[in-house]
Formats: structure tokens, C-alpha cells, sequence
């Protein structure tokens, strides 16, 4: 019989400016849930230490030693955003009837949390966190955010837009995510896959309460990339395309070289000559480093390496009193 046990999942990276104020707000929507007979008196918020350099992890321990609610599991080394994340569903699914990952720097709204959780009950196994917009965001991170959704739409890759990891997962649907064993993370596109009876819940995305963000260009980039890379292979079928046109050009190029010869109008271009030299190495080498993308990934698929390594935890301890 189901008990309602929640829990919160918070991965955490150098955040120590951020976490006393998270601790708070994610601490009153837990007892006020509690309170309301929504979620069981059991429920827990579970700290995700992803190798953080500040104090993160000795205020974790704090708030465990003085929270009954409050657990948390430490990385030996940072494993990364994805890994945290899949590491506190590891550690909690046995434990949750359903589980519900937030970012710490409370950019997102923890009182979309009760209506994820009422929709729940409903009978929904995934709830997704959506933004009702994008204002908070720069000129700059909205345009590319919208034209990498629809990017990823034109793969055929089945994603969510504006939703991000706040969401909510039923035990069923986090052991249907927990079996797949990719290394290359992209659980925005890996969670529609689960399949189940889904639902959203909207919200205003806030600024960041404090501290700084810990995704910056190049890892939204690498993010992105990941998202292609693990889901489509769209890439490799525009490389074939884009091989084919250039020999189709060439072709085209030879007979009119070969007509302009005959008619003795032949003019020696060295710009003509280099253009297309670069053009062709530009072409190989591009198609080449996505081709190696693709191996790349391969090659750290098949060592089936651990994805992370939990240094110690308090949640299971906790949840066995």
C-alpha cells in the first residue's frame, strides 16, 4: 500500500551561499504537505554533494544533524548536473512512492510542488515543472533555448519545451529511467522515452536567489551537444547528404572546366583553386569531428564504467530508523 513518501532531490555545486534558503523553502513546503495528509510524515529532501569545493557539504551535514527530514549523499569527485541528479533517484527509489528533482538555487518555483503533487494522486507518473516564460533569461540564452527545442523537434527527439529537471516521477517511472544505462546523460529527452501517463504544471521561473550559475556557455554548448548526440543521428545522414552535394558540384564544376577548355577560354585562377581546397578541407574536417563525436561517445559507452561514485549518505540510514 502506498504511503505517499516524497522525496526532494537537490543536486548541489559549491552552493553554500544558496542551500540555508533552500533548506528553508523546500523545508516549509515539506511540512506544509504534511500537514495537509498530501505526503507521508516520511517524506525526505535529499542533498546531492556533486564535488562541491566550498561548504556545501558541511552545511548538508548540519541541516541533517538538525533535521529529521533532511538527508544528504556526498560524490567523491563531481560527476556533473546528470549524474547527481540519477544518483539521488539511485539511492532513494526503494524508499519513494515519488520523487521530485529541483535545482538548489531556487530558481524555480517550490510552490509548483504541491500541485506536481496533487497531480500525482491524479494518476500521473511524470509531471513536468513548465516555464510559463522566459523573461528572467538573457536575450541571448532565449533565442538559442528556442531554437535548440525546435532543433531538436526537426530530430524527431521528443522533449518537453521550457521544462528543465523540476519534475516529478512516480517509483515506477524512476526504476523505468533508472534502467537505462547510457554514460552520456540527457534526462530532459530520456524521460518522455519511460513513456506513462504524463501531466504539466506551470510556473514563473525566478532570478537566481544566490550565488552564480553554474552552467555557463561552454557547458550549455557541451549540454546541448550531449542532447543531439545521444538522441539522433541526424548528423551523420547530413553528413552523407552534404558529401554527396559536393561531389555533385564537382561534377558539375569538371564539365564546365572541360566546356571552357574546348572553347579556349581556360583562365588559371589561383583563388578558385584554394577556394575549393578549403572548402573540401573545411567539409572533412567537419565531417570527421562529428563522426568522432559519435565514437567518442561509443568508446566511453562500452567501458561501463560507474557513472558515479557515492562517498557516503545519511538518506537509507534515515529511512531504516
Amino acid at each position: 500500500m502506498k504511503k505517499n513518501i516524497l522525496t526532494i532531490i537537490v543536486p548541489c555545486y559549491n552552493e553554500q551561499e544558496v542551500l540555508p534558503e533552500t533548506v528553508k523553502e523546500l523545508g516549509e513546503i515539506l511540512q506544509s504537505l504534511i500537514d495537509d495528509h498530501q505526503i507521508s510524515s516520511e517524506s525526505k529532501i535529499l542533498f546531492v554533494n556533486d564535488g562541491s569545493q566550498d561548504k556545501t557539504w558541511q552545511l548538508i551535514s548540519q541541516y541533517t544533524d538538525k533535521y529529521s527530514y533532511v538527508a544528504g549523499a556526498k560524490f567523491s569527485r563531481n560527476y556533473g548536473h546528470q549524474n547527481a541528479l540519477l544518483a539521488g533517484m539511485t539511492v532513494a527509489v526503494d524508499y519513494s512512492d515519488m520523487i521530485i528533482t529541483i535545482d538548489a538555487d531556487l530558481q524555480d518555483d517550490v510552490n509548483a510542488i504541491p500541485k506536481m503533487v496533487a497531480k500525482y494522486q491524479e494518476g500521473y507518473d511524470v509531471v513536468y515543472g513548465v516555464r510559463n516564460s522566459r523573461q528572467t533569461d538573457t536575450f541571448f540564452k532565449r533565442r538559442t533555448a528556442l531554437a535548440f527545442y525546435g532543433l531538436m523537434k526537426r530530430l524527431g527527439v521528443n522533449m518537453v519545451p521550457d521544462s528543465a529537471d523540476y519534475r516529478l516521477l512516480s517509483k515506477r517511472a524512476t526504476k523505468s529511467l533508472l534502467a537505462f544505462k547510457e554514460r552520456n546523460l540527457f534526462l530532459r529527452g530520456m524521460v518522455p522515452l519511460v513513456g506513462y501517463k504524463s501531466a504539466k504544471v506551470y510556473y514563473d521561473r525566478k532570478e537566481r536567489f544566490a550565488g552564480t550559475s553554474k552552467y555557463p556557455l561552454s557547458k550549455m554548448l557541451h549540454f546541448a551537444l550531449d542532447g543531439i548526440t545521444s538522441f539522433s543521428i541526424a548528423p551523420i545522414h547530413l553528413i552523407m547528404y552534404l558529401g554527396l552535394i559536393t561531389v555533385v558540384g564537382s561534377i558539375v564544376c569538371m564539365i564546365y572546366t572541360l566546356i571552357e577548355h574546348a572553347i579556349g577560354h581556360v583562365v588559371s585562377g589561383w583563388s578558385s583553386l584554394m577556394i575549393s581546397i578549403w572548402l573540401l578541407g573545411g567539409i572533412q574536417l567537419i565531417s570527421i569531428s562529428v563522426i568522432g563525436e559519435y565514437v567518442g561517445k561509443i568508446f566511453s559507452e562500452v567501458k561501463h564504467r560507474p557513472r558515479f561514485t557515492i562517498e557516503t549518505e545519511s538518506y537509507t540510514k534515515k529511512m531504516k530508523k
